[in-house]
């Protein structure tokens, strides 16, 4: 585990986690190198337990960039930083959209991602 690395911390047991982190790592713009932890491991645990109290216990995505700690929707839509210019092109378009507006649809999407996308078999998400 690099400090100086960039992580995304995900739900290992959520098929929508899995195809998100899927979909973003095929899509990296060139020489990014992004990390993604199930936020179960210990790994995740001990990023975790890095963060402002007030973040380690939101039960939320996590994305840890530049050493600075994002969660919800704004490491969600900072997630298009990492992928080709048609995708980071975005990035710009949603952060308009203002941060309560967006949690409560990330909110929404994360109360019922267990019943609409499958359990994965494996945790996919690269260990190195």
């Amino acid at each position: 585990m690099s400090n100086d690395r960039d992580y995304l911390l995900l739900d290992g047991d959520c098929g929508l986690c899995h195809r998100l982190a899927t979909f973003i790592d095929k899509r990296l713009a060139k020489g990014i190198d992004l990390g993604y932890r199930p936020i179960l491991s210990d790994d995740a645990q001990i990023m975790i337990t890095k963060l402002p109290k007030k973040q380690q216990d939101a039960d939320s995505v996590y994305l840890i960039r530049n050493g600075k700690s994002y969660i919800r929707s704004a490491a969600g839509i900072r997630c298009l930083l990492y992928m080709r210019w048609y995708y980071s092109m975005w990035f710009p378009v949603f952060w308009l959209v203002p941060l309560p507006l967006r949690d409560i649809v990330y909110r929404l999407i994360a109360k019922y991602r267990h019943k609409i996308f499958e359990k994965p078999k494996i945790c996919l998400f690269r260990i190195d």
